[in-house]
């Protein structure tokens, strides 16, 4: 990291995702937050689109991130890798045919998002990604795979399927091939500056799972727990958590239009678990400095979150600040706009 760019300076290369509860756009005021806390170690146990992960790894942090989803598992995988690029030889490779090779793409997703050239081209380069030698060159290519779904697809969810033209509004993402995309973002990635010169790690864990010796600080950020409606990433993002494994070990429930993956239990998913969930996750992590991101769209409120941190933590700190989220939501719905916490439990 050279003296004249600072870690925020650097966490804005980090690629945006059209991703449900980003903290993207938060990211100066996370980053004040976390600027003066005394940490070298952390864990981000519910990593989503990663962007708060990379700027601790910006700071010179050491992170290990995690998620019980496995894409976002990858993105992160592929934001903190100590190095790594994805050169001519091996883009080659991943474009390369495959005659004969899996059409389940294809096959599966017929008239539900894509076209038949873009499914066929889906297929044809996950395939091509496993047989790539090496964790980093395969997370970078499925991050920049992901990102082109992302971008490709109108409202960057994937609940709707069919005839989108009545989300056409003239944006070039909807113009271009997957193929297009995807060259597109593998440049994306490999512009994404590598800094840090801490070991960093990222994996598909449950929070619950994850090691809690040795970590300074801890930055939760949970599905916020709808007063209304639902949280579910599944339902949102199922074809790019069937992307990320190639739908391997996963059920698709068949009797869906958009041929949706089986839910993943998580206690943060209902009001009636939620509550022994933060109290668990709080003991977990009682030894380290706790972060907390959390909404005021979101159950419970402020001040019950606050007092289950006390439980723990003599001295707790609210920062708040509004914010309106653009991903996953409609512009009607009411919990688009919300006063967003950070709560700092030391």
């Amino acid at each position: 990291m050279t003296p004249e760019t600072s870690p925020l300076e650097r966490a804005a290369g980090y690629p945006e995702l059209r991703y449900m509860g980003s903290k993207r756009r938060l990211l100066p005021w996370i980053y004040e937050a976390l600027r003066d806390l005394p940490f070298e170690t952390a864990a981000d146990p519910f990593v989503g689109g990663g962007c708060v992960a990379y700027l601790m790894k910006a700071m010179g942090k050491s992170v290990a991130a995690s998620d019980f989803l496995e894409f976002p598992a990858v993105l992160a995988r592929a934001i903190l890798a100590d190095s790594g690029r994805t050169d001519d030889d091996a883009l080659d490779r991943l474009l390369a045919p495959r005659p004969g090779g899996p059409g389940f793409i294809e096959r599966t997703f017929a008239g539900v998002f894509y076209t038949p050239d873009d499914l066929r081209f889906l297929d044809r380069v996950r395939g091509n990604i496993d047989d790539l030698d090496g964790e980093t060159p395969r997370a970078l290519a499925l991050a920049a795979l992901i990102r082109s779904c992302l971008k490709k697809q109108p409202r960057g969810v994937f609940t709707v399927s069919g005839d989108l033209s009545r989300y056409d509004d003239g944006r070039r993402d909807l113009r271009l091939s997957l193929e297009e995309h995807f060259r597109e973002q593998v440049r994306v990635f490999n512009a994404v500056p590598f800094v840090g010169d801490r070991p960093c790690s990222a994996r598909r864990a449950d929070a619950f799972e994850v090691d809690p010796a040795g970590l300074d600080l801890v930055y939760l950020d949970p599905p916020y727990v709808p007063r209304s409606d639902d949280n579910c990433y599944i339902k949102r993002y199922h074809f790019l958590e069937g992307l990320a494994c190639y739908w391997r070990g996963v059920r698709i429930r068949e009797e869906t239009r958009v041929k949706k993956i089986e839910k993943r239990p998580t206690p943060f998913g209902s009001r009636r678990t939620a509550l022994d969930a933060f109290d668990r996750l709080f003991h977990r992590f009682r030894e380290s400095i706790i972060v907390l991101s959390y909404g005021s769209n979101g159950y419970p409120d402020l001040a019950t979150l606050e007092g289950l941190l006390r439980r723990y933590k003599p001295s707790v700190t609210t920062l708040v600040r509004p914010h309106r989220y653009h991903f996953g939501t409609h512009r009607a719905v009411g919990r688009a706009v919300a006063d967003e916490y950070l709560l700092i439990g030391r």
